[in-house]
């Protein structure tokens, strides 16, 4: 590590912990190697836990987490309905990854910064009987945290057979997630947000009510890669402690993932998602006594794992990208379709907000409010 490199405070990938950048320098090891099994098959069983589920079923798969849009290919027969409920750039982009399958979606939406009433949900529940109904939990594109809880309530009172499918890329491990209690069918990450592992895994968690879905299909998977009829006994063997092959999997990022997840499971997840709230909170609490905006409407409809914020009149997104990244923290300008050169985001999520002594949140807004002063907005004080 460089001494000018730049703490990494973009919605992930995030900072990793040094016990997670010691486990990627494994040496070369076979991923049949009795000393890996065993961690692989732990690895497994500590997804489940982070998602508080008894017996759902974890698939960790060397890729992004938009495989695990992919991986719906597996609960999707062509005509099949959907009902996506969109709160920003990924809703939208999901829903292309869906139609490519054949599924047939209807979009849900709302205004930015908000997200569908669960009114709305009911309404769209009663008149369709979709296959599954989606919700990206958090949107990084706007810092929309979507109810889950209420969400697949809501879906179940009205269509019991109809699946809940989370995208929680940019929640698992930073929001409450209770997988059993919710009643929730799919939840879909990737390794290198609120987990805190370098980018390269997608993690797929599945009930066996969906598993049930792809038994039951009347037509083949129609993909080989992400094929769960390929996947679920290597999940199963590893979790036996016993090696098996399909295709290889990451070796040293299942370290790394183990190091982490070892990590977060030593304290109560409670604990962890208290933290997160409590320093988002305060984060927001912050901007707002600058004068600042943030893109999500209202505080139960925040993201505790990052934050959208609207650009002061006359400061440019790429100027206050670039001032902050002088002193030596990198944020993330907009992506949302229409609205990218108006606001910008911040990620605090993992180690940067679970150990204080690293000082990471104070850096950000020492950084934030000097570099908003420097471009001429003077309600920021550091």
């Amino acid at each position: 590590m460089t001494a000018d490199r730049k703490i990494c405070m973009i919605p992930g990938p995030i900072e990793f912990h040094e016990d997670v950048l010691a486990a990627m320098a494994t040496p070369a090891t076979s991923h049949v190697d009795p000393n890996f099994v065993p961690i692989f098959g732990e690895t497994i069983e500590m997804v489940r836990k982070v998602v508080i589920s008894e017996n759902a079923q974890p698939f960790i798969v060397s890729g992004s987490g938009t495989l695990g849009w992919d991986m719906m290919v597996n609960l999707i027969e062509q005509g099949d309905k959907v009902l996506l409920l969109n709160t920003g750039y990924f809703g939208s982009h999901f829903a292309q990854c869906l139609e490519t399958y054949g599924a047939e979606v209807t979009q849900l939406g709302a205004e930015v910064g908000s997200r569908p009433s669960q009114e709305a949900i009911k309404e769209a529940c009663s008149k369709t009987q979709y296959k599954f109904v989606t919700v990206t939990h958090v949107d990084t594109s706007t810092g929309v945290l979507s109810d889950i809880k209420a969400v697949a309530e809501t879906v179940k009172s009205v269509s019991p057979n109809t699946l809940v499918v989370v995208d929680g890329v940019c929640s698992v491990g930073s929001e409450e997630i209770r997988f059993d209690d919710w009643n929730l069918d799919i939840v879909i990450t990737g390794s290198q947000k609120g987990l805190g592992v370098p980018p390269g895994l997608s993690i797929v968690v599945a009930s066996q009510k969906a598993l049930q879905v792809v038994k039951d299909r009347k037509t083949p998977v129609p993909s080989y890669y992400s094929n769960w009829n390929k996947w679920l006994p290597v999940m199963q063997a590893y979790e036996a402690r016993k090696p098996s092959y399909f295709a290889t999997p990451a070796v040293q990022l299942i370290y790394a993932l183990h190091a982490s997840l070892t990590k977060v499971l030593s304290q109560s997840l409670e604990d962890r998602f208290d933290k997160h709230r409590k320093v988002a909170s305060q984060f927001r609490q912050t901007v707002k006594e600058w004068g600042l905006k943030q893109v999500a409407q209202c505080e139960e409809c925040s993201a505790n794992g990052m934050t959208a914020i609207w650009l002061p009149e006359g400061v440019q997104v790429g100027k206050l990208v670039g001032g902050l990244a002088e002193k030596g923290v990198q944020i993330a300008g907009g992506i949302l379709k229409d609205h990218a050169t108006q606001y910008f985001r911040i990620g605090h999520m993992g180690i940067s907000v679970m150990e204080d002594e690293r000082q990471h949140i104070k850096k950000v807004e020492s950084a934030l409010a000097n570099s908003l002063q420097e471009l001429g907005y003077k309600g920021a004080s550091a």
